[in-house]
């Protein structure tokens, strides 16, 4: 089969995440061999499934029911997913000859990439993981080489010449290849495997593994599917066939023999573009199915069905269609692999794309899923044939975006300008993709009856989609979700005060309005993405801004042992570290050196440190906003300063420290905010800051607290003496 990917060979699982049942990552289980993972590995490949002589289940058919339901009652897709796979542990020597433990880089994601360079698609693999090296700071993973089966000095000499800038271990002897499994998995295959790529999780967790590489373009393949893997953006200047562009015009033979065929000669009329394999029983669900539903469209509007064959076996594919009755449509050849490099085409099959009378791609689905895919593409049909399109939402459960796209075009358009589009990646860029207490305001549906699920995945729940907003199939569905007037009530399930700071829905709601952004569809596309870019600059503070800064000694009297705390880390101390660079007059440093810089109360602009002692060090009004509301004798305390001990770090304490730490002061900071966060822990878990239950039961709660949740260690000292403090004032 030409083409590699992650998941079954031919299924929709190729170009998903796969997830297993937890159990500890960090040691292989004692007396485990190699046999599992080996099994587990080659089925991922797809070296187990997909043969020829693999009988295609049946294939029902929905294009007859009156009411189509879109997602299993189970909402299981029929495929089996493995339990989770932790990566095996092993040791071993990199080039420079230190000692290295996969155990070591557990915490963040890595790509492991074990590989023979002297072999094409072991170097493809090498090089194309090399091409991701310079994003590994920026986007929160690791890359690490294993050079297998040669000669350490061929193994230096591949990395010297290739400018590999991972490190990579020494496995001339093919030891820790052996302890991967990929002499088991190459005797399964029936073939040398010389290269795996295995995507680990930040718990050392094996979620992908890729090892089919195209036999025409290996190196640019393996870089297109680990970007996309990884959530990385594209190449600069990689074109890559979506929905919305035209679809690439080409040339090729039939697979009768007969003239050639020229896509363009379609122009004018809708198309069905299906690349398959013909022993691919996914592949022929999608076929039977199309057979089935294209008669039911008048002819004037059909759209014309090509499929291109993913393999060049010329008799075995036309037989193998005469066998499951599907020889019914145009099949094109693609001898060199240029028709699938030319469309994207490097994973799952069917790919299937649905082309407009004006020859632009309207959509593009990988895989086939029997629980979803023949609703949608009834859909999809319709529209692009000018016919009235059926509505075929799920009855129970969600539906996705997907669906809402086929009528509500401008819309989808707009919200994928926005940050709603792209939540789901900030979870995988974090490691948090599994953490349940992240997910639900990253999805559609999380712990809801046909909603997002964690295991096995659903990748098109992906994301805050209509259904955040709009609930379960829109108004169509869900008419009394929202008020026509005001969706706040909806914003404010996730945009709460743990989570967003300074989330004022008038102001945010701009940035997500259909309605307020659609001017930018009709803008140039330089001026579009810049203007989406300012979106993502922080301009102003997110804490108060209504008060005067009364400095960190004002602090002092009600927060002592805070004060302590705060007193011996480095923010106490800021203006020292500008002293030893030459730059404690640099009023551009000294905005993230001093205590409200050039605001009412705060470290004036033009002032030396030594004048204002107080203000000239990273102190309380740094965080918690200014105090002068917060302070004075008949003040009200609670809610006239912003309380840090109740939110979340990830989300809205790092909006605070990002002001400063920020990528070009502080790379890579975002990725150990909750590390560098518990270090400076101090003060009590309430939301209002020294005023905390006095009761017994009060104080009850907060032992069980400390007693189950995450705890610095002299938390519940700090927590006692914020009650003695309460009470005694």
């Amino acid at each position: 089969m030409g083409g590699f990917g992650l998941g079954s060979a031919c299924g929709i699982h190729l170009l998903e995440k796969v997830r297993w049942s937890t159990y500890p990552a960090r040691v292989h289980r004692p007396g485990r061999s190699t046999t599992s993972l080996a099994l587990l590995i080659a089925g991922l490949l797809g070296l187990l499934a997909c043969s020829s002589e693999d009988p295609p289940p049946p294939a029902p058919s929905t294009a007859d029911a009156p009411n189509v339901k879109t997602v299993a009652a189970d909402g299981h897709d029929g495929h089996a997913h493995p339990p989770r796979q932790p990566m095996p542990a092993f040791e071993g020597w990199n080039l420079q000859g230190e000692k290295v433990s996969i155990s070591s880089l557990i915490g963040k994601r890595l790509l492991l990439v074990v590989f023979n360079p002297e072999t094409p698609e072991g170097a493809a693999a090498a090089k194309g993981a090399n091409a991701l090296a310079p994003l590994a700071g920026d986007h929160n993973f690791q890359i690490l080489g294993v050079g297998t089966a040669i000669p350490r000095n061929s193994i230096e000499r591949f990395v010297r010449e290739e400018k590999i800038a991972y490190p990579v271990l020494d496995d001339s002897s093919s030891n820790i290849a052996a302890r991967l499994g990929l002499p088991a998995i190459s005797r399964r295959a029936g073939r040398p495997v010389p290269a795996l790529i295995f995507r680990v999780d930040a718990e050392g967790n094996i979620a992908g593994v890729l090892g089919n590489f195209l036999p025409s373009d290996p190196q640019a393949g393996v870089e297109r599917e680990l970007r996309n893997q990884l959530r990385l953006p594209a190449a600069e200047g990689a074109e890559a066939a979506d929905a919305g562009p035209l679809a690439p015009d080409f040339t090729t033979s039939r697979l009768d023999g007969d003239e050639p065929f020229t896509f363009s000669s379609l122009k004018g009329r809708p198309v069905v573009l299906i690349f398959f394999l013909h022993t691919c029983p996914h592949c022929h669900r999608a076929l039977n199915f199309l057979k089935e539903e294209l008669p039911r469209i008048p002819e004037a509007a059909r759209p014309e069905l090509i499929g291109i064959s993913v393999q060049d076996r010329v008799y075995a594919v036309r037989q193998r269609l005469k066998d499951e009755g599907l020889d019914f449509f145009t099949v094109l050849r693609d001898p060199d692999d240029a028709l699938q490099r030319q469309y994207g085409v490097l994973g799952a099959i069917p790919v299937t794309f649905l082309i407009d009378a004006n020859g632009a791609i309207v959509s593009r689905t990988d895989g086939w899923r029997e629980d979803r895919d023949p609703a949608l593409t009834r859909m999809r049909l319709a529209s692009i044939s000018k016919q009235p399109v059926p509505m075929l939402l799920h009855q129970t459960g969600f539906s996705g975006n997907e669906f809402c796209s086929v009528c509500h075009t401008a819309e989808t358009e707009t919200w994928e300008l926005t940050r709603h589009a792209s939540a789901f990646d900030t979870l995988v860029e974090h490691g948090a993709d599994t953490d349940t207490k992240c997910v639900g305001c990253h999805v559609v549906g999380f712990e809801k009856k046909g909603g997002y699920e964690i295991h096995p995945p659903t990748p098109h729940f992906e994301d805050v989609g209509c259904e955040s907003c709009h609930g379960r199939g829109g108004p169509h569905l869900s008419p009394g979700f929202v008020s026509k007037e005001s969706y706040e009530s909806a914003c404010v399930a996730c945009h709460d005060a743990k989570h967003s700071l300074a989330f004022e829905y008038t102001s945010f709601l701009g940035r997500v309005s259909h309605g307020a952004n659609a001017y930018l569809l009709n803008l140039p596309a330089e001026e579009r993405d810049k203007l989406l870019a300012e979106r993502g600059v922080r301009r102003t503070s997110v804490l108060p801004t209504n008060a005067a800064y009364v400095g960190s000694d004002a602090c002092q009297a009600c927060h002592a042992k805070e004060f302590e705390t705060w007193s011996n880390n480095p923010h106490a101390n800021a203006v020292a570290t500008l002293d030893k660079k030459g730059e404690a007059g640099n009023a551009a440093c000294l905005q993230c050196h001093t205590t409200g810089f050039g605001l009412e109360g705060g470290f004036p602009e033009d002032a030396a440190p030594a004048a204002h002692p107080d203000l000239a060090r990273v102190g309380c009004e740094s965080c918690h906003g200014p105090g002068g509301a917060h302070v004075g004798a008949d003040a009200k305390r609670v809610g006239t300063i912003v309380s840090l001990g109740d939110k979340c770090d990830s989300c809205a304490v790092l909006k605070i420290c990002g002001a400063c730490h920020d990528d070009a002061n502080d790379p890579g900071f975002e990725f150990e905010v909750m590390d560098k966060i518990e270090k400076l822990r101090h003060g009590t878990i309430e939301p209002a800051a020294g005023l905390p239950d006095k009761s017994a039961a009060g104080k009850r709660a907060a032992h069980r607290w400390l007693a189950h949740g995450p705890s610095a260690p002299n938390e519940l000292a700090l927590l006692e003496h914020a009650f003695a403090v309460s009470e005694g004032s």
